[in-house]
């Protein structure tokens, strides 16, 4: 179940999130779960292995911004360093970055199960 201290536990800088929703937990919760719910990250790879560096970084930038939003920095920074490597389109082995990215949104869908 995803609360603000299991986002904590995991990493997540919940303060700051909070902050930006007015310290409206319920708020904040509710865009926390409705971004576990997106799996643009699956499409990122996509690109990535397609060479198709533009619509990576397109897709990139949009993941990095939602995630860096609520504060989710577990994943919010491999996003963010994969990014600005493609801001500069940057060839290079995206696959390390990728697999932390997809190892922490896949600890994060955990916590969202009802298990």
């Amino acid at each position: 179940m995803i609360t603000l201290e299991n986002l904590r536990n995991y990493g997540a800088a919940v303060d700051e999130g909070l902050k930006r929703c007015l310290d409206d937990e319920d708020f904040y919760l509710e865009l926390v779960r409705s971004t576990v719910a997106d799996d643009r990250i699956s499409e990122l790879e996509q690109c990535l292995a397609d060479k198709d560096l533009d619509k990576a970084f397109e897709v990139a930038h949009a993941l990095k911004g939602m995630y860096g939003n609520i504060s989710i920095t577990p994943i919010y920074e491999p996003l963010s360093r994969i990014t600005e490597l493609l801001r500069e389109r940057t060839d290079t082995d995206y696959s390390g970055l990728l697999a932390e990215a997809r190892l922490q949104k896949q600890k994060l869908d955990k916590m969202n199960s009802p298990l």
